[in-house]
C-alpha cells in the first residue's frame, strides 16, 4: 500500500554527483552529458553540501564564455539551502513535499550521507503504481 513505502523504495541509487571543488565547466558537461538538469554536490564524507542545476550554471558560463573568464568552482555557484528527505520517509510524505515545494528532486540521505536521489518522476510513478 501507498502507506507503507518509503522514499528508498522509490529512489535512484546511482547518482550522479558533483564535488565542491569541480569547475563549473566541467561540472555543466557533466549535467548535459547525462542529460539531468541538477545534482547533488558531497563532501568527502558522502554528505550532501549543497545542489547545483542548469539554472545554477546559465549565467555563468555564458558570462565566462562570452568575456573568456574562467569559472571557477561549484562551491561558488551551488544552492547550499539544500532540502533533503531521509531514506525511511514516507512515500506520501515525499508526495506531499512535491505538491507544496518547488524542487524537482530531493536528494535522500541515510545517517547523513547521500543514498539516492527521489525526483517528481519517481514519486508520479509510485502513485500511479500503487492507486
Amino acid at each position: 500500500m501507498l502507506g507503507e513505502k518509503t522514499a528508498r523504495d522509490y529512489m535512484t541509487r546511482d547518482v550522479v554527483t558533483l564535488a565542491p571543488e569541480m569547475d563549473l565547466r566541467r561540472a555543466a558537461l557533466v549535467l548535459l552529458g547525462r542529460a539531468i538538469s541538477g545534482a547533488p554536490v558531497i563532501d568527502a564524507g558522502g554528505g550532501v553540501v549543497g545542489i547545483l542545476t542548469e539554472k545554477d550554471c546559465f549565467r555563468v558560463v555564458f558570462e565566462a564564455s562570452y568575456h573568456k573568464d574562467l569559472c571557477g568552482p561549484v562551491s561558488d555557484y551551488m544552492s547550499t539551502d539544500v532540502e533533503t528527505v531521509d531514506a525511511d520517509t514516507g512515500i506520501v510524505e515525499v508526495l506531499e513535499r512535491f505538491l507544496r515545494g518547488r524542487y524537482r528532486r530531493f536528494p535522500v540521505v541515510s545517517g547523513g550521507r547521500l543514498v539516492g536521489v527521489i525526483a517528481r518522476r519517481d514519486a508520479l510513478q509510485a502513485l500511479v503504481e500503487l492507486t
